[in-house]
C-alpha cells in the first residue's frame, strides 16, 4: 500500500511540473474531414503551388475550385458547403502544365460571376469569365485592357471591400519585372488600370509580393530579387492603401510616390542576399490592421519560419525552430525544397503557420502559438504525404466564419522545371472542425 502510495505521489508530483512549465492549455483538438474532388496532374506542383492565392473560394454558400487534370485540361469544380458532392465540369481549356508557373488563379465577384485566369509564364494574358452567376460555363478568352497584357506572370485575383476586383501580375522576366494592378468594375463589367507600375524594378530586378486584403485597405509586402537566381532575394518590404490602391503609404504614414523603387521601398525586415530568403509567401491583418508577413530565412545555418509583424506603428520578429536540416535556395525555375512555403492565419490573440516540412514525411502541418506566449505546437492535419504541396486555402470562409479549408494533393516537383513519373493523385479539400486554441496565462 506505501509503495502504491508513493507511485500515485510521484504521479501527481508529475502533473504539476507539467502544469507549472507549460500553462498553456490546449482548448480543441484538431480533427479533420477529407472531401474528394477527381484525379489531378501530380507530375509537378503546378496545382498547389502557394501563388495561386485563390485555388479555393467560397461566395454565398457555394464553394469553388479549379485544378489541372491528368491530360493538362483546366478543371472548375463547386459544391454547396459541408456536402461531399462536388458540380465538376472539364472545361474546354488548358494550360502548360509542364511549367510549375502555368498555375490557375479563381474569383468570384459580388455579382456571383466566375473570373479565371491561368497559364502563365511570360507569356500573354489568357482570362475568361463564367457566362451566368454561379455558372461553371466559361465564355471565350478575352483581354482586360489590352495594355501591358503580353508578358503576364503571377496573376491573382483579390474581393475588394466595395464589391470591385483587383488582378495582379507581374509584366516582364525575373529580375527585371514590374507590378501591375487592374480593376474590375461589377456593373459595367469592364476592367480598367489601377497601376501600371506599382512597384518598379528598373530594369534591374523584381519584386516578388503576397498581398492581403483588409477591412482597411489593401497590404502589400515584397522581397526584391536581383536576377533570375533566387540567392539574391533581399529584404522585406511594405506598402498599404487605403483608398483602393490609387495611393500607398509606409507604415508611418508616408505617401509614397510611384512607382515604389528599390530608393523608396520602406523596409520592413532587412534579409540579406544568399540568405535562403524565400519568395511569394503570404501576409495577414489582424483586427486592428496590423500586418503579419511569413516567410523563411536562414541566419544561423538552418533556415526557419519567421513572422515579422507590425504593432504600435514598429516592426518586429517572431522565430520558430521547426526545421532541423540545413538547405540552402539558389538557381532558377521551380525549386524542389525540403519545406513549402507558409501561409500565415490571426485570429485574437492565436498565431497560425499552415505548411510542409520533409522532417514531418512531408504532411500537411499546422503550427499554432498564443502570441502573448509564442510557445509553439505543431499538429500534423493530413494523414499522408503531401509531396511537395504548398498552402492554399479558402481565404473567404475564414474571413467570414474562421473555417479553414484547405485545397490539398500529393505533388512531386523535381528541381527546376523537370517533370516526375508518378501517377494521378487526388485533388481534395481537407476541412478542419474545429481551430486549435492557446488559453492566456
Amino acid at each position: 500500500m506505501k509503495m502504491y502510495c508513493n507511485k500515485v505521489a510521484v504521479i501527481v508530483k508529475g502533473l504539476l511540473l507539467v502544469i507549472l512549465f507549460f500553462p498553456a492549455v490546449i482548448l480543441a483538438q484538431i480533427n479533420t474531414k477529407v472531401s474528394d474532388i477527381g484525379l489531378g496532374w501530380s507530375n509537378n506542383s503546378v496545382n498547389t503551388v502557394i501563388f495561386r492565392n485563390k485555388a479555393l473560394t467560397t461566395f454565398k454558400g457555394i464553394q469553388y475550385t479549379a485544378y489541372y487534370n491528368p491530360e493538362g485540361k483546366m478543371v472548375l469544380a463547386k459544391r454547396k458547403l459541408n456536402s461531399q458532392k462536388w458540380d465538376v465540369v472539364v472545361t474546354s481549356y488548358a494550360g502548360n502544365v509542364k511549367d510549375a508557373h502555368n498555375d490557375i488563379s479563381i474569383a468570384i465577384d459580388s455579382k456571383g460571376f466566375l473570373h479565371v485566369s491561368w497559364d502563365h509564364h511570360d507569356t500573354h494574358l489568357r482570362y475568361a469569365r463564367s457566362t451566368q452567376p454561379y455558372s461553371l460555363e466559361l465564355g471565350k478568352e478575352l483581354p482586360m485592357t489590352g495594355t501591358d497584357e503580353a508578358k503576364v506572370t503571377y496573376p491573382e485575383f483579390h474581393n475588394l471591400p466595395n464589391g470591385k476586383l483587383l488582378f495582379c501580375y507581374r509584366s516582364g522576366a525575373s529580375g527585371r519585372g514590374n507590378m501591375i494592378m487592374k480593376v474590375y468594375d461589377v456593373e459595367t463589367q469592364k476592367w480598367t488600370a489601377l497601376q501600371n507600375n506599382l512597384i518598379d524594378g528598373e530594369n534591374q530586378r523584381s519584386a516578388y509580393w503576397q498581398i492581403c486584403v483588409g477591412e482597411k485597405g489593401i497590404y502589400i509586402s515584397w522581397v526584391w530579387r536581383e536576377s533570375w537566381d533566387v540567392s539574391t532575394n533581399h529584404d522585406i518590404c511594405y506598402a498599404f492603401s487605403a483608398d483602393g490602391g490609387h495611393t500607398w503609404q509606409k507604415s508611418t504614414g508616408e505617401k509614397y510616390q510611384l512607382p515604389i523603387t528599390k530608393a523608396t521601398a520602406e523596409i520592413a525586415w532587412e534579409v540579406s542576399p544568399n540568405s535562403s530568403l524565400i519568395n511569394q509567401t503570404s501576409m495577414t491583418v489582424d483586427e486592428n490592421g496590423n500586418a503579419y508577413i511569413a516567410s523563411y530565412w536562414d541566419n544561423d545555418g538552418v533556415p526557419q519560419y519567421k513572422v515579422v509583424y507590425l504593432k504600435e506603428g514598429k516592426w518586429n520578429l517572431i522565430n520558430t525552430d521547426f526545421h532541423h536540416k540545413k538547405f540552402a535556395l539558389g538557381g532558377g525555375g521551380t525549386k524542389r525544397i525540403p519545406i513549402s512555403r507558409p501561409e500565415i492565419l490571426v485570429h485574437k490573440s492565436m498565431l497560425y503557420l499552415l505548411y510542409r516540412d520533409e522532417e514531418r514525411a512531408n504532411k500537411i502541418t499546422l503550427a499554432y502559438a498564443n502570441l502573448k506566449q509564442k510557445q509553439w505546437q505543431l499538429k500534423d492535419i493530413s494523414p499522408n504525404s503531401v509531396g511537395q504541396w504548398e498552402p492554399n486555402f479558402d481565404k473567404e470562409l475564414w474571413a467570414t466564419k474562421k473555417q479553414l479549408h484547405i485545397f490539398s494533393q500529393n505533388v512531386t516537383q523535381t528541381d527546376g522545371e523537370g517533370l516526375a513519373k508518378v501517377a494521378p493523385q487526388p485533388v481534395q479539400v481537407l476541412e478542419l472542425k474545429k481551430m486549435p486554441l492557446i488559453r492566456n496565462r
